[in-house]
């Protein structure tokens, strides 16, 4: 992606007024945003009405984003899953953490497949995790929260973060030792 300038001086275009600027803006980031809201819903609808939301804030609140306190894109991929998390704890998703899903812990794991995943892959992968699962590991694995941040923000405690993100990577490498997994699944 281009040099970080180029989204400040965009922004000060759709502050400005210019609605093709956004256009411009949008159509540079829409994709990662999607994968984004892809990680958080199994549904490719649901994460494009996330898609709509997380633009409509972004635009809505881009006056506040301060070039000082860090990058565009890291800014507007909070605000892109603060909406995702926003829509899960609207749906009583994040509510019942322990009573997702019974793991069978007996089941044989390879760790390094995971590095043999293209992003879609991963994708295909991480949306197989019940929501509470899928939640925290994406929040803590790969958007880079802490467990405490996680906590306050889905309200459960530290214990419980650290139980969900170690049950939901048994179940990743359950699913990414499986050759099948990728021949029988597909993306909703």
């Amino acid at each position: 992606m281009p040099i970080e300038i180029n989204d400040i001086s965009t922004i000060q275009e759709i502050l400005k007024g210019n609605q093709n600027a956004f256009k411009s803006l949008y159509n540079k980031y829409s994709k990662l945003y999607l994968l984004t809201c892809l990680r958080y819903v199994k549904n490719r609808s649901d994460a494009e009405d996330l898609l709509q939301d997380s633009c409509v804030k972004i635009f809505k609140d881009l006056k506040q984003f301060d070039t000082s306190k860090g990058t565009f894109l890291n800014w507007s991929k909070r605000v892109v899953i603060n909406t995702c998390l926003q829509k899960l704890r609207k749906n009583n998703v994040l509510n019942d953490f322990d009573n997702i899903f019974e793991l069978n812990t007996s089941l044989a794991t390879k760790s390094e497949a995971i590095d043999n995943l293209n992003l879609q892959d991963l994708t295909k992968v991480i949306q197989t995790l019940p929501k509470g699962y899928r939640t925290v590991f994406n929040m803590y694995v790969v958007d880079g929260f802490s467990h405490k941040e996680i906590a306050n923000l889905l309200s459960i405690s530290e214990s419980t973060s650290k139980t969900q993100l170690m049950k939901a990577k048994r179940l990743l490498k359950t699913h990414i030792s499986n050759p099948e997994f990728f021949l029988i699944s597909s993306y909703a």
